[in-house]
């Protein structure tokens, strides 16, 4: 039995200027929501906050652009996390998603397994984001689109 679990990062550039543009407005209005709904979802086990009282973490600024806003989670298996991505209230705001976010770069979102108990900083998160744009996915790091199994330990 493998003790892994899922760790995600995922990226967006902002139509607004920053996250108080008041073309962000809905999609903010509604993070708290969508944060509590992954934080009571079946396998969701830690995501990234800021020191703010905010609970969310739209004040770190790794790429140091105002634009881009940054998600990063942890969750029991893939299956879990997509559960909560395409069929739970989240759902709508991907359908929605051109509404508030530009599209850009070769990859937004990257997964890779951790050990359990790991919780990855926010520099190793964007490490691995940065790995699979310059890289494509890999057993290291991967996408959606090419997921890979949980390790299997010997």
């Amino acid at each position: 039995m493998s003790n892994y679990h899922l760790a995600e990062i995922n990226i967006a550039k902002m139509k607004g200027v920053d996250i108080n543009d008041p073309i962000m407005k809905e999609f903010v209005d509604n993070l708290d929501t969508v944060n509590t709904l992954a934080e009571e979802s079946e396998g969701f086990i830690w995501r990234l906050k800021d020191d703010t009282d905010s609970y969310n973490a739209t004040s770190l600024n790794p790429y140091n652009d105002e634009q881009i806003i940054i998600n990063v989670s942890v969750w029991e298996s893939i299956e879990t996390l997509e559960h909560y991505m395409y069929k739970t209230f989240h759902s709508e705001f991907l359908k929605r998603r051109k509404e508030w976010f530009l599209k850009f770069g070769k990859a937004h979102t990257a997964m890779w397994w951790i050990p359990e108990g790991h919780i990855p900083t926010l520099d190793e998160a964007v490490e691995k984001l940065d790995y699979l744009q310059k890289n494509g996915p890999s057993e290291f790091v991967f996408d959606l689109r090419n997921k890979y199994p949980m390790p299997i330990d010997a």
